[in-house]
């Protein structure tokens, strides 16, 4: 891992290069390819992912008694107006924040890696686009190392990223004190700009040309990441990303069978944390006292 964080470039500077170092020092060394080259980098929550991996994590938690109905309803409500405008809102991008990291503090790190890789096996695997599977097997086959670039906590994306026999994880930093987590961020929650200087980080210490690189997001908050390599991709684009796609010849991959059901929005995302912790509120009542 880097020695040091440069400070002052930011709170995104700072989450990017905190993940890109995380990332590193998770690396397998005697998997992890030669520096040089080129490499993939894919979004998680819809685009290799169904949903959002971390809500599917929370949702775990609470059915395991580690995480309370409200607590649930909390953290869906600021996913949500995180999901809508948190490029733009910095009160929103707050209410995302703590909601975050309400469900960490406390824990210990090594407990919360553990229940990561129940939770993935248990409710996560089998909501892997089969069409993003297939984008990253091009990749892989082609010799290309294949990134994960997320706001999920650095540890869920690492999970995600071994269970897929992926490269690396770029994910954000919950900062953890003598294995403990403290409920508080290295720099920020690892969206937008984070992304891309996180990317940025990386391929320099890596060695990588940006121009030979490939990225793939379905959300026009990730423009910056999109914007800094050579093969930008959307994947099952919200509507400004479409857009946007349309008009500068991007590629364009739709997963989704019927768009207008599945496509990712505030209904859907409300209604799914709503299911969620009616169900989760109804298991608890009937178990007995």
């Amino acid at each position: 891992m880097w020695s040091h964080l440069r400070r002052d470039h930011g709170r995104a500077a700072l989450a990017g290069e905190a993940a890109a170092a995380a990332a590193e020092a998770m690396l397998d060394a005697e998997a992890a390819p030669a520096p040089g080259g080129s490499a993939a980098f894919f979004d998680v929550d819809n685009t290799l992912m169904r949903g959002a991996s971390i809500y599917h994590f929370a949702r775990g938690l609470a059915a395991r008694d580690l995480f309370t109905t409200r607590d649930l309803m909390r953290f869906a409500w600021g996913q949500m107006v995180f999901r809508v405008s948190g490029a733009e809102q910095p009160d929103h991008i707050n209410a995302a924040r703590e909601a975050a990291l309400a469900f960490v503090a406390g824990h210990k790190v090594d407990d919360l890696v553990s229940l990561c890789e129940e939770i993935y096996d248990d409710t996560m695997a089998d909501r892997i686009w089969e069409g993003a599977r297939v984008l990253v097997r091009r990749h892989l086959s082609a010799g290309q190392r294949v990134w994960l670039v997320t706001a999920t906590p650095v540890e869920l994306a690492d999970i995600i990223k071994r269970r897929l026999g992926l490269t690396g994880a770029l994910g954000t930093v919950a900062e953890s004190v003598d294995g403990v987590y403290t409920g508080r961020l290295v720099g920020d929650l690892l969206h937008g700009p984070a992304k891309a200087e996180a990317i940025r980080a990386l391929a320099e210490h890596e060695g990588l040309d940006l121009s030979g690189c490939t990225a793939y997001s379905d959300s026009y908050n990730d423009l910056p990441l999109l914007s800094i390599v050579g093969h930008p991709n959307a994947v099952n684009p919200d509507d400004d990303l479409q857009e946007h796609a349309a008009a500068h010849g991007w590629p364009v991959h739709e997963f989704r069978r019927h768009r207008r059901a599945l496509r990712v929005g505030v209904p859907a995302a409300v209604a799914g944390a709503l299911a969620g912790g009616v169900a989760v509120s109804m298991v608890r009542r009937r178990r007995p006292l």
